[in-house]
């Protein structure tokens, strides 16, 4: 079913419905719609529900490794099997992913993961500018931060071990940093805590101090241009003479998936292929009285989770957890998070935490899907952004554009292709 690529050069789409209005599904609707395509979009939530709501705010361009490397194959049982540790996975839970755990330890391969790298690289390094570009008509650019983030340490031998393997990454990927000594890490960051080893800084990196916002921002953009929003859930997409029809209603020329983590079984439906994909369920702990302790994101490399500065609070984020999208949270996980920031820093938390818990979806590669497929090239697909969803929203949104419009993109799009899958 898949289209040939050459043969949609040269077609463009006059209008589009995006199912999904996360940040990716924002940001492609904004993207296309000024470009003269009339966009639609739909979700059973609110626009910026979701994953984009609650995700740790930081444009994580640094992280060009996949989430499956030879590294982590020897921590990965003591990962797992630990309830409350950065990554957990729920017993009953394990004859259902068990399939995909095996796709992804096969990624783990040398030459697998370092294409993985290349790919997810070529898509950081436009990443900022692309969202500057998104941003720059729009009163949400004042929720832009560029002031880089830290990877803190409290060993060093952690520290030194960390920046051997920098070094090796800068030289195969072009990732900048520089290492902190401790007296200059309190002079940028006083409220952290002075027995700190160090820091290695990545001052290509930034962050965005509230998710929400700048969601509704992008949502707000989007409305004011004349698009429409369709809040109701997707219950049935069938092709028509005309493109597609949604819910046996809305009638539209072409179909973009950006359903996050609930994409697989349209993906399958509309195109036959069952893309490997995982619901890793992320929780947060927000502090509303501790948002003023830093100036920018700090991860703490043997605690594996992060602190980011926000207009509402100090969001503590980056646990794992697979168990699917249909169990109920466990909310211990987000209540953690606090004990874990505590050695970091000079003095306690303030008052409580607000708990949340939301589901990044990751393919196995740790890539994309951004493609325009089957139906003569009337179904695009974005979705599978992992840990990089926010960070690569505006460069996504840019590619799908061109697609759309019958352009040639660009980025080489064949690493994130549905028929890698295929």
């Amino acid at each position: 079913m898949r289209a040939s690529q050459q043969a949609l050069k040269g077609q463009r789409l006059s209008s589009i419905t995006i199912i999904g209005a996360g940040v990716v599904g924002l940001a492609t609707a904004l993207a296309m719609q000024r470009t003269g395509i009339q966009v639609s979009l739909w979700d059973k939530s609110l626009p910026g529900q979701g994953c984009s709501y609650g995700n740790a705010g930081h444009f994580a361009t640094e992280l060009v490794l996949p989430l499956a490397t030879p590294q982590l194959l020897p921590q990965l049982p003591k990962l797992v099997l630990n309830p409350l540790g950065p990554v957990a996975l729920r017993a009953a839970y394990l004859p259902k992913i068990l399939p995909w755990f095996i796709r992804f330890l096969w990624q783990a391969r040398g030459t697998a993961s370092r294409a993985a790298a290349l790919s997810i690289k070529a898509l950081n390094d436009q990443a900022l500018e692309a969202w500057q570009q998104l941003l720059g008509q729009t009163e949400a650019q004042r929720l832009l931060r560029l002031r880089g983030s830290l990877l803190v340490f409290e060993s060093q031998a952690a520290l030194s071990a960390a920046a051997r393997q920098q070094e090796q990454i800068e030289r195969q990927y072009g990732v900048p940093w520089q290492q902190w000594l401790p007296e200059q890490l309190q002079e940028q960051e006083p409220e952290l805590n002075d027995r700190l080893a160090g820091a290695i800084w990545f001052p290509d990196t930034g962050h965005t101090i509230e998710p929400a916002l700048l969601n509704q921002s992008l949502y707000q953009a989007f409305i004011a241009a004349g698009g429409t929003f369709v809040q109701q859930e997707l219950q049935h997409l069938q092709s028509s003479q005309q493109g597609w029809k949604v819910n046996g209603e809305h009638q539209c020329e072409a179909l973009l998936l950006a359903c996050g983590a609930w994409s697989a079984p349209w993906v399958q439906q509309l195109t036959g292929v069952r893309i490997p994909l995982e619901a890793e369920r992320g929780y947060h702990l927000m502090m509303p009285e501790d948002g003023q302790l830093l100036s920018q994101p700090v991860t703490s490399a043997e605690r594996k989770f992060i602190m980011t500065p926000m207009q509402s609070g100090l969001r503590l984020a980056g646990t794992v957890e697979f168990a699917g999208l249909q169990r109920q949270p466990d909310m211990r996980r987000a209540q953690m998070l606090e004990g874990l920031a505590a050695p970091l820093l000079r003095r306690p938390l303030a008052g409580s935490g607000r708990c949340w818990m939301g589901c990044r979806p990751t393919l196995v590669d740790s890539l994309p899907i951004l493609d325009r497929t089957a139906a003569g090239g009337k179904l695009l697909l974005a979705l599978g952004h992992q840990h990089l969803g926010l960070t690569q929203a505006a460069i996504s949104a840019q590619l799908l554009t061109d697609l759309a419009l019958g352009q040639e993109p660009a980025l080489d799009l064949n690493p994130y292709r549905l028929a890698r899958f295929g």
